[in-house]
């Protein structure tokens, strides 16, 4: 008998993560905090990811033998909202066309750009690889999905050669073994560290009372003043309440609560602005931001520099503060590349996307080059 892929791995689609038990999954996700069950089950029960939000659940199952081997925490989309891999170029061009871009299939993390391994496996190979990538392809002509992509993922050299491979840039920020902020400030140029401390005093102007809470510390008193923060600030920004509800932030307390920190402002004891936190065993990121009124360089305070400090005190090797940003240079958070791998079933498209991906490549390096230059570091 001659054993092939077909025969060694079969898969299957399930549209909730219920479908899987918890030790399953967790034995394939390990630490990997936004592909966690909890994570993406308090997704799904609070219906923040719908088929009425456009994020319909469709996680891709790879089995060995009959044995669990491998998933790809999956969505059909709609359209391209909460991605934070920009697309919508691509969407244009295909209704100018007259072809249809929606649905697509996304393996990723819904409204998170946080990278981390997206092929949740114990032992990954080039037989496993082979056989997800063609699974997706087939997929697409199966379901009628203009495409598959995967976005975030740090084993980026594990791919296909039909899948585009495109480069981005975030900032994050390196704890180089600073004893406290004043000595990271010290490693500054003179201009930056007066601007900071300028910034910093600012903030603490407005005689507002910041505390770092943790998961037990947050009733829903607070947590709920905390929503409403992030929902104001998401209607002034965007015009809309946000892609999370409240319902997601009380799961999150109940089933992660050991990842949450929130870094709240109080004003005679009530909160006004906010920043929550998620912390793993070597990373802080910080995910959701909301005031009530604008505060002079509080987002600054909230957001950044007590996120630099709790990253120091708790001797954490990164933090990551989000997409995008690059007034984050100047505060010390440098340029990191991201990935994301996208299949596209037209081989028109596939072609022209592909020669506007090569030539996007070289203008992403370019611009983190530039933008290593401008961080405000002492120059040795």
């Amino acid at each position: 008998m001659i054993i092939t892929l077909a025969t060694m791995y079969s898969h299957k689609f399930i549209d909730a993560i219920a479908h899987v038990s918890e030790q399953q999954w967790q034995l394939l996700a390990g630490t990997n905090l936004f592909c966690s069950y909890a994570w993406l089950h308090a997704l799904e029960q609070s219906q923040c990811v719908h088929t009425s939000t456009g994020w319909q659940p469709q996680h891709l199952l790879i089995y060995k033998n009959e044995e669990l081997v491998a998933i790809l925490p999956g969505y059909i989309k709609s359209h391209s909202y909460g991605e934070y891999v920009f697309d919508w170029s691509w969407a244009d061009a295909y209704q100018r066309y007259g072809l249809n871009y929606y649905p697509k299939w996304l393996c990723g993390v819904p409204f998170t750009p946080v990278a981390g391994k997206r092929i949740l496996c114990r032992s990954f190979d080039a037989d496993l690889n082979q056989y997800i990538y063609q699974t997706l392809i087939d997929s697409c002509r199966v379901y009628g999905w203009s495409g598959a992509h995967i976005n975030f993922l740090t084993e980026q050299s594990a791919s296909h050669k039909l899948f585009l491979h495109r480069l981005d840039v975030q900032f994050h920020w390196i704890n180089n073994e600073y004893k406290d902020f004043s000595h990271y400030l010290s490693c500054l140029t003179s201009r930056r560290r007066k601007s900071i401390r300028k910034e910093r005093q600012q903030a603490h102007n407005h005689g507002l009372s910041i505390q770092w809470l943790s998961a037990a510390q947050i009733d829903d008193e607070i947590l709920t003043d905390f929503y409403h923060c992030y929902q104001a600030t998401y209607i002034k920004r965007s015009g809309h309440q946000g892609y999370l509800n409240l319902a997601f932030f009380k799961l999150l307390l109940e089933h992660l609560p050991h990842t949450v920190r929130l870094c709240a402002a109080f004003k005679r004891h009530k909160l006004v602005a906010a920043s929550l936190y998620l912390v793993d065993e070597n990373t802080l990121y910080g995910r959701y931001w909301g005031a009530l009124s604008e505060f002079q360089t509080l987002h600054f305070e909230l957001c950044y520099y007590q996120g630099i400090e709790f990253a120091i005190s708790h001797s954490l090797l990164r933090f990551d503060a989000g997409a995008q940003g690059e007034h984050k240079l100047i505060r010390g958070f440098a340029p990191f590349h991201t990935h994301s791998l996208h299949y596209l079933a037209s081989p028109i498209f596939r072609d022209a996307v592909g020669d506007f991906v090569q030539r996007e490549i070289l203008h992403v390096q370019e611009y983190a080059q530039r933008c290593t230059a401008l961080l405000p570091f002492k120059q040795e």
